[in-house]
């Protein structure tokens, strides 16, 4: 009598889901690396600049604005005046009101989270919670990005700060790291516009002439005229008919 072989069959294991914790580093990693370079080098030129080691990390937990945190080490070092330091903040992140209004806050629960939410709305937060792929990401995962990518920016800034009494003093060019990186966003914009350049012509226009008209005020004069130029674009295309 020939015995037969019998198969046995084995039930697939379930696969285990990362957790919500790996999910958001994942989400964050790219961008949140980014921030270290440019941490670093905001901490750097914080010591450098004669501010103590610490200011570094509490600026970029407090303010978590990475252009205008640069933009302060200046404006303290001078002693500006608190009203132009409110005015230069509010000249520099005016743009965080017009991202308010295509991010999905309304996914966050809870005042605390929204709270939070909005106030570590940076331009890469925007990027990754607006984007085509998060369209499903619950408001948990995206108060997790939004935290990771915020301790990416403190951390390094602090570290910055601590590693920065390595640097030779004649090393020149760390505040110049913030304009590099928007350089290449710019760039990188422009190439995805697709043959459609008036908005950088009309930035490019804008600080042109603002530099020629008002040297000594050119952040605020260059903002005003480019958000002018873009409130008359609108309101001239709105005005044309549409064509079936």
């Amino acid at each position: 009598m020939r015995i037969r072989p019998v198969a046995v069959v084995v039930p697939p294991q379930p696969t285990r889901a990362p957790s919500d914790v790996l999910v958001a580093l994942r989400d964050s990693a790219s961008v949140g690396l980014g921030f270290v370079p440019l941490g670093l080098a905001f901490g750097a030129l914080c010591v450098h600049s004669g501010l103590d080691w610490w200011w570094a990390g509490l600026s970029a937990a407090l303010a978590f604005g990475g252009s205008f945190e640069f933009l302060l080490i200046g404006l303290v070092v001078a002693a500006a005046p608190l009203a132009s330091i409110a005015l230069a903040a509010f000249m520099v992140n005016v743009r965080h009101v017009f991202y308010a209004l295509s991010f999905p806050l309304h996914r966050i629960s809870g005042r605390l989270g929204r709270t939070y939410s909005t106030f570590a709305l940076c331009d890469e937060a925007y990027a990754l919670a607006s984007g085509e792929q998060a369209r499903s990401w619950s408001g948990r995962r995206i108060l997790r990005v939004q935290f990771l990518l915020h301790l990416y920016w403190a951390g390094s800034a602090t570290a910055g700060a601590l590693l920065g009494s390595l640097i030779p003093a004649g090393v020149t060019g760390l505040d110049f790291a913030l304009t590099a990186l928007f350089t290449v966003l710019a760039l990188d914009a422009v190439h995805d516009l697709r043959g459609d350049l008036p908005t950088p012509l009309l930035a490019l226009l804008s600080a042109l002439a603002a530099r020629l008209l008002v040297p000594g005020q050119m952040l605020p004069a260059a903002f005003a005229l480019f958000t002018a130029g873009l409130l008359i674009r609108h309101l001239t295309r709105s005005g044309k008919p549409s064509h079936a």
